[in-house]
């Protein structure tokens, strides 16, 4: 049946009208520029593109959409606009985080919603859009992301993954555990229909169940990805997977003993992943058939390096500012026992950690992933021993993809560009040009040489609105890890 006209032009006012509702106190007390059109004179860009930076440029925003770039020497810079000059600073866009939870490990497996904390914490970070990939409350997330869209919370633009598809044998009691691919079916049409627009499988599913619901996602349009174990990342190619998560260091595939819809006994093999060879054998095999089969892999280094390396990555004092004073005595406490040299020994029979060459392996996995022509993307995992938190991380996740090889043009490009594309918003976000939504993040200093600069940052505009990343920052200290 045909809608009335007067149903559509209604519809299309209400629209409208949500589309320009107006921020909430709470929202505008982190904001530094709001103005109907911006000119930011005077900046390096960095455009996302992997492009070498522009110097002393005219980006100009107007009505949240980036209106203009161009040399500032010949820039038409509009009487009415608010003026930044922002020489000494570069801008780059908007961080797409691929692997950003809402959540939080406390303890004893049990995961606590970070809902009020984390959303600040990306925003500040310059992550201005997120994909939750894999949610423990999605409920919550549904409705964070509904307040955020009204401006009636600060955070970055959610994709909201449905609960993990799991099988039988989950480590994790919050999790349901399907029972047959129809379960899977039901899962996946259901949280299709609260409005989530993804999902992510899980350790213990099964080929079945897997193939299930993938076919039942893209029969609506959705993708899915994975951090498997039972299923190899070859098999889950074949059953049409859109994206995995974390790289070499959860693909059992290559582990003997492997058998066919379970996962290995043995767990992790570092010693194993660290003797493969990405340039022959298996391993380069895999990377070429993933690449055949269009399936994105998503790094997130940070969460590995957390547990990989004796004293590594330096705390810093921002991170432990931000946790709560229960999470903060966790996170130090985890430390120390993995650094603990007579636990390393009990554990492998030597001094070093066979982690940390299998951690090397990971770099080199994905920078060669990258080159063949993968499509590779950023995220952070803020779980492992609970040091890797929201938005920071991802500003690691940025610097460790340098350390695998990348420049850091191309780890930026990455972060921004590459997320926009698995998400199917390249039109609208990922790169800096005009007609774009100004989804910027200003940065003090040169990441395009310095990629520690990226942390650097000051404001970060989501819409053409600039919020202060110092503010959000301070309104979380004390806090992660409690709420």
């Amino acid at each position: 049946m045909r809608k009335p006209a007067l149903v559509i032009i209604c519809c299309v006012i209400a629209a409208g009208l949500a589309s320009a509702q107006s921020l909430s106190p709470q929202v505008k007390s982190f904001v530094k520029v709001d103005a109907p059109v911006v000119a930011l004179t005077h900046v390096r860009v960095i455009d996302g593109t992997g492009a070498a930076a522009r110097e002393d440029q005219t980006v100009v925003i107007s009505k949240g959409k980036i209106e203009s770039v161009g040399d500032a020497s010949a820039a038409n810079v509009p009487k009415d606009a608010q003026v930044l000059d922002l020489k000494g600073y570069s801008v780059i866009p908007g961080l797409v985080g691929m692997h950003d939870h809402m959540f939080y490990p406390m303890g004893n497996g049990v995961f606590g919603e970070m809902a009020y904390s984390f959303p600040r914490l990306y925003l500040a970070g310059g992550v201005t859009t997120i994909r939750t990939t894999g949610s423990l409350e999605p409920y919550t997330d549904l409705e964070l992301k509904k307040s955020i869209d009204a401006g009636e919370t600060p955070g970055p633009k959610m994709h909201v993954t449905g609960p993990y598809l799991e099988g039988k044998g989950s480590w994790a009691v919050q999790l349901h555990q399907l029972t047959g691919p129809e379960d899977a079916v039901r899962t996946v049409n259901f949280w299709l229909d609260q409005g989530v627009d993804n999902f992510k499988a899980y350790m213990f599913i099964t080929r079945a169940e897997l193939g299930a619901a993938i076919q039942a996602a893209h029969k609506r349009g959705a993708k899915v990805t994975g951090h498997l174990c039972a299923v190899g990342f070859r098999e889950a190619a074949d059953l049409g997977i859109d994206d995995l998560e974390h790289g070499l260091f959860v693909d059992t595939e290559f582990m003997s003993g492997k058998k066919v819809d379970q996962c290995p006994e043995e767990g992790e093999d570092p010693v194993g992943m660290a003797k493969l060879d990405v340039n022959a054998g298996p391993l380069h095999d895999t990377i070429q058939y993933l690449i055949q089969h269009h399936v994105a892999v998503t790094s997130t280094l940070p969460v590995f390096e957390m547990g990989s390396f004796a004293g590594r990555p330096t705390m810093q004092k921002r991170v432990l500012d931000a946790l709560s004073p229960d999470a903060r005595g966790a996170v130090l406490a985890n430390r120390v026992r993995a650094s603990d040299s007579s636990r390393i020994r009990q554990r492998f029979g030597s001094d070093v950690s066979p982690y940390e060459a299998a951690f090397k392996k990971e770099l080199e996995f994905e920078y060669a992933f990258s080159k063949a022509g993968g499509l590779l993307l950023a995220g952070l995992d803020p779980t492992g021993m609970g040091g890797v938190i929201a938005g920071f991380g991802d500003q690691r996740e940025v610097e460790l993809l340098v350390e695998a090889g990348f420049t850091p043009l191309e780890a930026i490009h990455i972060a921004t560009a590459n997320g926009a594309q698995f998400l199917g918003d390249s039109d609208r976000i990922g790169t800096i040009a005009a007609g774009k939504q100004a989804d910027l993040v200003v940065i003090k200093g040169d990441p395009s040489k310095k990629i520690e600069d990226i942390e650097n940052v000051e404001t970060v505009f989501k819409d053409g609105v600039g919020y202060d990343s110092g503010k959000l920052i301070e309104a979380v200290r004390g806090v992660v890890g409690s709420r």
